[in-house]
């Protein structure tokens, strides 16, 4: 259809990005009428309104996507000083906050798994105790993409498991678009991402979330442990249900997968025993792990994933040359953007301003909750999950400081459901990796996935209503 061409998108999303540039202009141009009663002392009168300026026009860029995300990230680093936002040396300086730092050394330690060839062994392995039949096979496939999502970026794991899907799906002569092809690199989509959300490792939203945080509430923080604590019950409900519908919706068009079988068996067979670069990488990867849960609270997570990272080298488990290309870069630009936007409206005050003109004080907790991970699910299915996170989380702690919903709270509830991305390729990168393979259409992947998007946002209210609040007591209800 005509309206839904692609010069008919890139038309809508010009229209997006210039009325958000005028709508900027607009508020830079005219005398401040955002006026937060509790402005900072020497903080000029028009800094609150300039904030909201800059965060409508990355919104927007966020959203349409129409520049690359790492590019936003840029502009509203230089947009804060040169609208007398923030000073030169604070805007700057928050494009080096630790979750950069973070996410630079588990992404050379993924790397390292992969180039080594730890990656590919751990997962042949893993896959020869589901090779029984064709739908043991394709649980193994969903359930093993979701534990190493648990430990390592979830891209990073599409990327490496998505080979070897491809030999299986070879070695079963499969045609172009056949039933189990589908299962199979929809187990590996959904594995990665629902993980993905369990803990820090497994995406960049957790990172970019904390960093967020830290700048607005300094006095609140969430470890490695509680985060994992109050995701993992989303992982172990929702990985089963995504595998239910999975092999409930999309019938087997394969009844033998004895040369897949063959296939795993061989390949194991070729890869011989451990290298000592992959018994020091896994030990490493160990100790890592063990550093971030026993002194997680006393040494930033940052400092233990750049020892990590530069314990790759000591140890001589890789060279730079053979990393270099697996960090995405880009994503760690966007970050500092985010984190300095993120600092500029809750310093100025100008979101609590604008969610005071809208939200009741009166408004239930649980409704706050309630929004922000529908908002958080929904808005993540069109955009990148971190610029969702970065979008949602300036505008969620307001609404949370005015209804008193604690901010560890509003963290969560935005984070974890911005990383649930089921339908569309952009959602998430394991879903672009599984769609490039070409065996299920846009529209398949929405008929298939929408009911676990709804799915998800279910288990989440659950998870909320009996676990966080109860329980965990993360909320300030």
């Amino acid at each position: 259809m005509a309206d839904s061409s692609p010069a008919t998108r890139r038309a809508a999303k010009r229209l997006v990005v210039l009325t958000a540039l005028a709508l900027g202009t607009y508020l830079v141009v005219t005398d401040p009428f955002v006026l937060p009663s509790n402005l900072p002392e020497g903080m000029p009168l028009a800094a609150p309104q300039r904030s909201v300026a800059i965060f409508i026009l990355c919104m927007a860029l966020w959203f349409t996507n129409i520049i690359p995300l790492a590019a936003t990230g840029v502009l509203a680093i230089a947009l804060l000083p040169l609208l007398n936002v923030l000073p030169r040396d604070q805007a700057f300086g928050l494009f080096g906050n630790s979750a950069v730092f973070f996410m630079l050394g588990v992404f050379l330690l993924a790397a390292a798994t992969i180039s080594t060839g730890l990656s590919k062994r751990v997962t042949l392995l893993a896959l020869k105790h589901f090779d029984g039949s064709p739908t043991r096979l394709v649980v193994g496939v969903g359930v093993f993409a979701s534990f190493l999502s648990l430990w390592m970026p979830e891209h990073a794991v599409a990327a490496m498991m998505y080979p070897i899907v491809v030999e299986i799906i070879s070695a079963l002569n499969l045609r172009q678009g056949a039933n189990y092809a589908k299962k199979l690199f929809l187990a590996l989509a959904w594995g990665c991402v629902i993980g993905g959300v369990g803990t820090f490792l497994g995406g960049a939203r957790a990172p970019l979330a904390l960093s967020i945080l830290h700048e607005a509430h300094p006095e609140t923080t969430i470890g490695f442990i509680s985060w994992a604590i109050a995701a993992v019950p989303v992982v172990l409900l929702l990985t089963p249900l995504a595998l239910w519908r999975l092999c409930a919706v999309v019938p087997n068009d394969v009844e033998d997968i004895k040369a897949a079988t063959r296939f795993i068996d061989e390949r194991v067979r070729i890869l011989g025993p451990m290298s000592y670069r992959e018994r020091r990488l896994a030990l490493l990867n160990l100790v890592t792990i063990a550093a971030w849960i026993v002194l997680g609270h006393r040494v930033d997570l940052a400092v233990v994933a750049m020892l990590s990272a530069t314990g790759l080298f000591v140890l001589r488990i890789a060279d730079w040359s053979s990393l270099q290309g697996f960090v995405n870069w880009g994503v760690l630009i966007m970050y500092g953007g985010a984190v300095a936007l993120g600092r500029a409206v809750t310093e100025t005050r100008a979101m609590d301003f604008l969610v005071a003109q809208i939200v009741s004080p009166d408004m239930p907790a649980l409704a706050v909750v309630m929004l922000m991970a529908t908002a958080a699910i929904l808005l993540t299915e069109g955009i990148s999950n971190s610029a969702a996170v970065a979008i949602l989380l300036p505008v969620g702690f307001s609404v949370g400081d005015m209804t008193g919903v604690g901010p560890a709270m509003i963290t969560l509830s935005v984070t974890v459901p911005a990383g649930l991305a089921f339908l569309l390729p952009v959602g998430s990168p394991p879903n672009a990796i599984s769609f490039s393979a070409g065996h299920y259409s846009i529209r398949e992947s929405i008929q298939i996935g929408w009911p676990l998007s709804v799915g998800g946002l279910l288990v989440l209210f659950l998870v909320i209503l009996f676990w966080w609040g109860p329980v965990l007591g993360v909320n300030a209800w």
